[in-house]
């Protein structure tokens, strides 16, 4: 592999900051913590990390609301702070990205608190979208738009004007037809990239930009249903495409300088791998997450069909594809895919081990969120009075909530904090943690041969070891009825066994890794992935 573009097929692990590792025992993640961190995701394998926002904010939406995008949030330390981390990573050859978030600000930044006192019509309203209402007196938004997280998308503010905001009234939303705005991130880039990140994840990568007359849409319902579906009027508008050729040559020049290519990956919601494609053209994003494999039932046909697809629309623009299976918005792996267990054992256990296998067998970039490689479940029976996300308390419903997802990682012990935090006394993690995590502390994984984590830690030795895996395409192979399985080079086969009963491997050869228990000779578990270094001489037939 050319290290230089070592993006290509890099395993980046996503530490969302505030549930990694408290170093104060305030109860809350900090840098510190990650800093303390790094060398178990070195001795994990990963080629480095992507941390949630640590900025100034007021925490509205756990730091996606961002008050000052160029500063570290007393919460989470400070900038000296911020460069230790980034020297200790390096040190260890782990690459640093951040998560930037262009689409909106908090409504404390400075900016949007002079728009409020400023009139309408004025300079700093422009950076903004600001509009009057409609019907009489001006009583009703400019327009029909729902937020992604409940309610409408606008405010009104005391003179009467209205203001957008497409996930909460505490996130107004940027005008970036105004040109401001542009220079002003292009300052913040900068910023970060002189104190030595390697890159960027670009939160709501294909918003920005809304339609310049702010219509109605025709299914203003529809486009707020779910997390990931989005209003088309205010989502993958085609100026948005010259922002990142914009971000990428920022970054090519820096990587000019020294040879050390900065990466560009975007959160991109859109509804076809044609569209995504448009994205990750070759003077665009590096990258931007692939989410139609994180949503995909469980069964071969539908896993083909996204993997196909991909490969065929966004591999062929000359990026590579940008595999997840969770993310600090999704339910938990193990959950996602079977029973809610809560001993993380059964059948989502199984498959998520599986899909773990296949994710990373697969030709690419792969990114994994923390506590994946510990087989934590979704945490569902947090109590409401606990529940911190924006979602649940502008909509009052259970349904799309996070927080199960983000409760603080068990590191060891046999009760809550789980050496998540130094345990001050009163103090607690911000989401409390069940009993059963201690079965998925990382000192018990760390101790168990067959852990996720160990899964989770042999597959990406053998992904930077073998030439076959990594960069590169794939091959479908015949299978017997729910399988699936594919080849990577001549002679290494993914296979993946969708059904629970055991059945005829699509190949013979010299089993390398197994999700479950090692198979016989010609059989491949019910619910298990298993990588082969296949026998020329002698194939099964289907």
């Amino acid at each position: 592999m050319n290290r230089h573009h070592w993006w290509r097929d890099a395993v980046i692990y996503q530490v969302y900051v505030r549930s990694f590792l408290d170093s104060t025992g305030d109860g809350i993640g900090d840098l510190a913590g990650v800093r303390t961190g790094l060398p178990y995701l070195k001795k994990l394998g990963v080629d480095g990390i992507w941390l949630s926002p640590f900025y100034p904010s007021p925490q509205h939406d756990h730091g996606y609301d961002v008050a000052d995008y160029c500063d570290v949030d007393p919460l989470f330390g400070d900038l000296a702070e911020f460069d230790l981390l980034v020297r200790a990573a390096r040190r260890l050859g782990v690459k640093v990205l951040l998560d930037i978030v262009p689409n909106h600000c908090s409504s404390e930044h400075p900016w949007f608190r002079e728009a409020l006192a400023s009139p309408p019509g004025s300079a700093a309203r422009a950076r903004f979208h600001f509009a009057d209402g409609r019907g009489e007196g001006g009583a009703e938004p400019p327009n029909n738009w729902h937020a992604m997280f409940g309610g409408p998308a606008w405010t009104r503010v005391p003179d009467g004007q209205w203001y957008l905001h497409m996930f909460t009234p505490e996130q107004p939303d940027w005008n970036w037809r105004n040109p401001g705005i542009g220079a002003e991130f292009d300052r913040t880039l900068r910023f970060w990239l002189d104190r030595g990140v390697d890159g960027f994840r670009i939160d709501v990568a294909a918003g920005l930009f809304k339609h310049p007359g702010l219509p109605d849409s025709d299914d203003p319902e529809a486009d707020a249903r779910t997390r990931d579906s989005v209003n088309p009027l205010a989502w993958n508008q085609p100026e948005v495409h010259d922002v990142w050729r914009r971000w990428r040559a920022t970054c090519d020049e820096y990587a000019a300088r020294d040879g050390q290519e900065r990466l560009l990956v975007g959160e991109v919601s859109v509804p076809t791998a044609r569209e995504h494609a448009l994205y990750v053209r070759p003077d665009e994003l590096h990258q931007a997450f692939f989410f139609d494999l994180l949503g995909a039932p469980w069964n071969p046909d539908a896993f083909r069909k996204v993997i196909s697809e991909a490969m065929q629309d966004i591999a062929g623009t000359g990026s590579t594809v940008t595999w997840v299976l969770n993310n600090h918005d999704q339910v938990r792996t193990v959950t996602r895919y079977g029973e809610p267990a809560t001993e993380g054992s059964g059948l989502g256990a199984a498959r998520a081990r599986a899909a773990a296998l296949l994710m990373l067998a697969l030709p690419g970039a792969a990114y994994i969120y923390q506590g994946e490689e510990l087989g934590l479940p979704e945490v569902v029976d947090l109590p409401d009075d606990v529940l911190t996300d924006p979602i649940f308390h502008r909509t009052g419903s259970r349904a799309r909530i996070r927080d199960g997802c983000r409760v603080p990682l068990p590191w060891s012990g046999q009760a809550s904090p789980f050496g998540f935090t130094s345990g001050v006394e009163g103090v607690k993690p911000w989401l409390p943690q069940p009993e059963w995590f201690a079965e998925h502390a990382t000192d018990r994984a760390l101790a168990d041969t067959r852990s996720f984590w160990h899964l989770y830690r042999d597959g990406l030795q053998l992904r930077s070891s073998l030439p076959q895996l990594g960069e590169g395409t794939l091959r479908w192979l015949d299978t017997p009825p729910g399988v699936l399985a594919f080849a990577r080079g001549d002679d290494l086969v993914c296979a993946v066994n969708f059904g629970t009963a055991p059945t005829p491997a699509p190949v013979f050869g010299t089993p390398l890794l197994a999700s479950g228990p090692c198979p016989d000779a010609g059989v491949l578990p019910g619910s298990t992935a298993v990588w082969w270094i296949t026998d020329p001489s002698s194939t099964p037939t289907p």
